[in-house]
């Protein structure tokens, strides 16, 4: 979230669109009623059911899965053709006028550089024109047919209402009404909020989804404002926060990134971290990129981390791989390549796509070990429950270790919600049996791999030997031990940079907040984003001060927002040019003359002059990108791609079969199925009675949501013979399931490229433990594809096939 769930308030549309707030996020849903009933705020869904969110909306669109990309690019056209564009906001705060380098171009659906064996792009051509004085060159008047807002015109064009109506299947006129909607908010007066969820995220182009409505909202100038912005919905209680402190193959805490094999030292993997500034005046915050991972380093090996070693840096591991996600873990393990796996509170046989690859790929493994509250599907896949888990336990050889740890409402510690607030909690109930704390049971694991290598040695035994770990009962961190490492602390006394005699803070203390981070050993701290939780003030994540001067929606007092407490990023967007609030009756900050100041902590130096520092100080332009240069894999503008199996062929590039550099391994292509055997549009989606996988252990919402279904048209199950409540199969190359019918207006027939597509819906919340009934759930059917930029699964959109069925138990 660039905003919070409290800014929502603020808004006069909100656009639920790759998600179902009503639904999945009940409470958060809250802020968008009270924006509808204090300040008269419109309500738009865009979802290929008539969702919960649809139900109090004020206006409805019904779209295919898939194709969002083509009806938001749709409306960029109508708003680039119509002049609902906040032009002054464009001007000031994107790369609207930078010059992109000759021989990039776009055509039949791929852009430049592609090489189709290695489904990778050369990237050379996707960047700024550089001058002679190292910065980008620009045409300020937007005439350059280089530049990138005449690129950007020219590559939404041929996304019109007739192009998108083919393409999605929503109506003509209702496409244009939503456009019509969303274009009012061009003005500088009036704001949209973007809220969306896994329906964007889980697509083999999920990245681009929200890169779409990312750039629609910087044309209608509604980033960093109140009211604005991109917020996406977390679906777990701490999701944000596992993404926070680095829990991905391929990032540190803080989203820094783990080397690689081509960065053999320290100087060469900091060189190209740093992001000099392309244009004057500007910060490129990321220049302080060193500080963040010298203090990093610093918490991990303390002593052993000095200068002379480059802070430990061999003890990092260097990647042979872009990243070793979910998806290529499996495919390890399917290829014998992964023998052992640690699995901490997730559900993989559930979660992941292709359930039968996962099952295959688990019975492979020599161990498994398991960290769960709950007994999941994952800890027992090898028993066999019939049709819900068809196997044979005899051939599978995997040896399960169970490790029974606590929930969430046992633990102490904070969680981060969607919007970056650190919420400081307690344990509502002592653990129950033979379960541990999390954090308990992995500092166990490294005690007792600590003591093997001091006993028996190792090739490499240095990071585990000298991993720093200063708790006071080595054998249980305290979460608030933990909590003051990720702030970060002085090691040193620290002095004044411009006054060596002045002191700053004294060795042993918290630092107040990442500026005090530095590079040369001094400093500890173990996710610089979170720094300034817990400070000599003491623990800021506690907080429980709900003051809202002016009621802005801010609450700063409430908990602690990362970074640096700032509750909407990129804020000095909110003001124009010479720093005056381009809404009054919604200031946030303002220039006073002197500095910036008003309702929230400013993201740029406060002394900066408006007319020099650009609100997005991570880029290195100051500005924010329409085109992305060379950062994301698919494209540095979003295109269409259809799902990589897909009721229609791309009407845009009909030579292309879904993103033309998504991660698809060989083994898995011959699992792909085409419309003429499953003609079907499935899609996954969530139920409020239901916590994934969780609150099927419960008897009270088991009973809410007693039994496995799936969704279709009245139409749909007229033409296939299926009875509302009857059992009815549903396949296609990877597996197959039995559900009950639910047979609802709330899904129509969508006419896509001449074609009638009928949509079949699919919950994710049933398997063979818990209180509910036994089910299925719809990975035994997604494909194994993931997104091209980070690699999450295609769960939203895949091909099936249906027919009437007398139920699992005679299939």
């Amino acid at each position: 979230m660039t905003n919070s769930w409290t800014d929502i308030r603020n808004t006069d549309l909100v656009v639920i669109m790759g998600g179902n707030a009503a639904e999945a996020h009940p409470c958060g849903f809250k802020w968008v009623t009270e924006a509808k009933a204090n300040r008269g705020a419109k309500l738009i869904v865009v979802d290929p059911r008539y969702t919960r969110s649809a139900s109090v909306s004020d206006f409805y669109a019904p779209i295919r899965q898939g194709t969002d990309i083509a009806f938001l690019l749709g409306v960029i056209n109508y708003c680039i053709q119509n002049d609902k564009v906040q032009w002054d906001y464009v001007r000031a705060f994107t790369n609207a006028s930078y010059i992109v380098k000759d021989g990039f171009a776009y055509q039949d659906g791929l852009f430049t550089g592609y090489d189709p064996e290695k489904r990778e792009y050369d990237r050379q051509t996707w960047d700024y024109v550089i001058g002679d004085d190292g910065y980008a060159v620009t045409d300020e008047t937007l005439q350059n047919p280089r530049c990138v807002w005449n690129l950007l015109k020219a590559h939404v064009s041929t996304y019109t209402p007739e192009m998108v109506e083919r393409i999605c299947g929503t109506p003509k006129e209702k496409f244009l009404k939503v456009a019509e909607m969303i274009a009012e908010c061009s003005s500088p007066t009036k704001t949209m909020t973007s809220m969306y969820a896994l329906g964007w995220t889980q697509h083999s182009k999920g990245s681009q989804n929200i890169r779409s409505m990312a750039m629609l909202q910087l044309i209608l100038g509604n980033i960093g404002v109140r009211g604005g912005g991109m917020n996406a919905l977390r679906g777990h209680s701490n999701i944000q926060g596992l993404t926070d402190i680095g829990l991905m193959s391929n990032l540190i805490p803080g989203y820094l990134n783990i080397p690689t094999e081509r960065e053999v030292d320290y100087p060469t993997y900091i060189s190209s971290r740093g992001f000099k500034p392309l244009r004057p005046n500007q910060i490129s915050y990321w220049q302080n990129y060193p500080k963040f991972f010298v203090s990093f380093m610093k918490s991990m090996w303390g002593r052993a981390a000095t200068p002379e070693n480059d802070f430990a840096y061999d003890y990092l591991p260097k990647l042979d791989l872009p990243a070793y996600d979910v998806l290529r873990a499996f495919e390890m393990m399917d290829q014998g390549q992964m023998f052992g796996y640690f699995c901490q509170g997730f559900n993989p046989l559930l979660a992941f796509p292709d359930r039968g690859k996962i099952t295959r790929a688990l019975s492979k493994l020599t161990y498994l070990v398991i960290m769960d509250p709950l007994e999941t599907e994952t800890a027992r896949f090898w028993e066999n429950h019939g049709a819900f888990n068809d196997v044979d336990p005899a051939s599978i050889q995997t040896e399960v270790y169970q490790l029974p740890s606590s929930c969430f409402a046992e633990d102490e510690g904070a969680l981060v919600n969607s919007g970056r607030w650190l919420q400081w909690h307690w344990p509502a109930q002592n653990l129950p049996g033979e379960a541990k704390h999390d954090t308990w049971i992995m500092a166990q694991l490294w005690l007792r791999v600590k003591k093997l290598y001091e006993e028996e040695g190792g090739p490499f035994p240095d990071p585990i030997l000298n991993l720093h770990w200063p708790y006071e009962d080595p054998g249980n961190p305290h979460p608030a031990e933990l909590a003051k490492e990720m702030n970060g602390y002085a090691i040193t006394d620290l002095v004044d940079p411009n006054d060596p005699t002045k002191l700053t803070l004294e060795a042993g203390k918290q630092v107040p907040g990442f500026a005090a981070l530095r590079d040369d050993g001094s400093t500890a701290c173990g996710c610089w984003i979170y720094s300034g939780c817990f400070t000599e003030a003491g623990n800021m994540m506690a907080r429980r001060d709900n003051t809202d001067p002016d009621e802005t929606g801010a609450y700063s007092n409430w908990a602690f927002s990362w970074p640096a407490n700032r509750r909407i990023l990129y804020n000095r967007a909110s003001a124009d040019l010479d720093g005056k609030a381009w809404d009054p009756t919604r200031k946030l900050i303002e220039w006073d003359g002197e500095k910036w100041a008003g309702y929230d902590v400013p993201d740029i130096p406060p002394a900066s002059n408006p007319r020099d520092v650009g609100p997005f100080i991570m880029n290195p332009e100051g500005q924010s990108r329409l085109f992305a240069r060379g950062l994301l894999r698919d494209g540095p503008f979003p295109a269409h791609y259809e799902p990589f199996e897909s009721p229609v062929v791309n009407v845009v590039a009909p030579a292309v079969r879904g993103n033309p550099v998504a991660r698809v391994f060989a083994s898995d292509t011959e699992t792909f199925g085409d419309a003429e055997e499953f003609p079907y549009a499935a899609t996954s989606y969530r139920l409020t009675e239901h916590f994934h996988y969780w609150t099927k252990h419960v008897w009270v919402n088991a009973v809410l949501q007693p039994e496995f279904f799936v969704e279709i048209s009245e139409e749909l199950a007229a033409e296939k013979g299926i009875t509302k409540g009857g059992w009815c199969r549903v396949w296609n190359k990877r597996g197959s399931v039995h559900a009950k019918a639910v047979v609802t207006k709330r899904i129509q027939p969508l006419i896509c490229d001449g074609k009638p597509v009928h949509i079949v819906g699919i919950p994710l919340h049933w398997g063979f433990t818990g209180k509910a009934r036994n089910g299925f759930g719809p990975n035994s059917l997604t494909p194994f594809v993931g997104d091209a930029n980070i690699e999450t699964p295609e769960f939203k959109a895949f091909l099936v096939n249906i027919e009437p069925s007398d139920g699992p138990a005679t299939a």
